[in-house]
Order: structure tokens, then sequence, then C-alpha cells
């Protein structure tokens, strides 16, 4: 757990099937996500690459700053841009991101 300034991360593994699909293609499909839950935020499944079709995806020139995990670099499909985001680099306090993504739209099956 990180509390800062009132600001509580947690991240822990998930035993939720947590699966991905857009317009009828699994972008997504993992039974090892990490669940992270901050203050104000709504629970995100991070998915690990091995689980991702990373082979559907295109890096995306959009990032985004959080002063709690770090710089975030998104992915886009044909039809939506930066439906995915990643902490290539996260901070020290929220390490085990690395190498998981997030997806906006995550449905758990289990």
């Amino acid at each position: 757990m990180t509390t800062r300034h009132g600001h509580e991360i947690t991240i822990e593994p998930s035993t939720e099937h947590v699966h991905v699909v857009r317009d009828g293609t699994v972008l997504a499909d993992s039974t090892r996500p990490l669940v992270l839950r901050e203050t104000g935020c709504p629970p995100r499944y991070y998915i690990p690459e091995g689980d991702v079709r990373m082979d559907l995806l295109t890096a995306s020139d959009t990032t985004t700053y959080c002063p709690f995990k770090g710089t975030a670099s998104y992915w886009s499909v044909p039809d939506a841009a930066d439906v995915v985001w990643a902490y290539p680099e996260p901070k020290a306090e929220v390490a085990e991101l690395q190498g998981h993504y997030c997806f906006y739209e995550t449905e758990v099956v289990g």
C-alpha cells in the first residue's frame, strides 16, 4: 500500500478472470491480473503483457503523468484511440505495474 497526502493506492494479485473484447476481437484474456485500487477511482485491472494481444495494438503518441504512478504510455486499435495504457517505468512505490496493461473497458468473467 502506498499512501501520500491522503491518497492511497493498493495493488494486489487478483483471482478474477479478466476478458477484454472490442468489436468481437479478444484484446486480452487473463487469470492473473493485478487489481489496483486508488482513492477516488474505480478498481482497475492491470493485465500482464503475455496475456495481451500486443499484435493488435498500435503505440500512440499520447502520454499522461500521474504523480503517484509516473508517466503512462497509450496504445490504440484501428477504430479507437488510446484504449489501453501502461507505465513502462512506474514509480518505485508501484513497481509491480511494470509489464502490465490496463484497458478502459474490461469484463470480469469469474
